[in-house]
C-alpha cells in the first residue's frame, strides 16, 4: 500500500431512449442524454482529469456517453470495451476492477444500474443513487486487487446536467 490515492470513477450512462426497433443493448441516447454526457466530461475535467484507463460497457448508450464526455477532459486514457460490464452485478464489476493494472491511479467504469449502485454501496458502505449521467468518484490508498467491501475512504457524487 502507498500513500497515493487511487481514484475509481463510476459513471452511469446518460439518459437513453427506447425506440421500438432497438433491443436493450442497442438503445441510443435520448436528447437529454446527448446534452448531459458532455457535462460529465466537464465535471471530470475539474475533479478527475488524470484518467488513465476507461472500462466501458459495449452497449450503445454507454459507448456514446463516453464518446461525448471524453473530448472534455485533457487526458487521453486507454479505452477498453468490456462485455462483462453490460448487465453486470456488483460482484462481476469487482472482477473487472481487480484486473486494472497496478500502475493505474485513476480509472473509470462506464456502465449500468443496478450494478453500479450496488457496487458503490458495497465499496462505500452507504446506499447510493446513481441516476442517468451520475458519477461516483471513490478513492482509496488500497491496490485495485484489494477493492472489496468498504474499500473507499472517500466518496464524491455528482449529477452533471446539460
Amino acid at each position: 500500500m502507498t500513500d497515493a490515492q487511487r481514484k475509481l470513477v463510476l459513471i452511469r450512462h446518460a439518459k437513453s431512449s427506447w425506440p421500438d426497433d432497438a433491443d436493450d443493448f442497442d438503445r441510443p441516447l435520448a436528447d437529454r442524454g446527448r446534452r448531459d454526457a458532455p457535462e460529465v466530461g466537464r465535471w471530470l475535467r475539474k475533479h478527475a482529469a488524470a484518467i488513465e484507463l476507461v472500462l466501458c460497457s459495449p452497449a450503445a448508450r454507454a459507448r456514446r456517453t463516453w464518446e461525448l464526455a471524453a473530448p472534455e477532459i485533457p487526458a487521453e486514457p486507454a479505452l477498453k470495451y468490456d462485455d462483462r460490464i453490460y448487465a453486470a452485478s456488483a460482484r462481476e464489476l469487482l472482477a473487472v476492477i481487480h484486473e486494472i493494472p497496478p500502475a493505474v491511479m485513476t480509472a473509470v467504469v462506464v456502465g449500468h444500474n443496478p450494478g453500479l449502485e450496488d457496487l458503490t454501496e458495497l465499496l462505500t458502505g452507504e446506499p447510493a443513487e446513481l441516476k442517468t449521467a451520475a458519477i461516483a468518484l471513490l478513492s482509496s490508498p488500497a491496490e485495485w486487487s484489494e477493492v472489496a467491501e468498504s474499500w473507499a475512504t472517500d466518496a464524491t457524487y455528482a449529477k452533471p446536467r446539460g
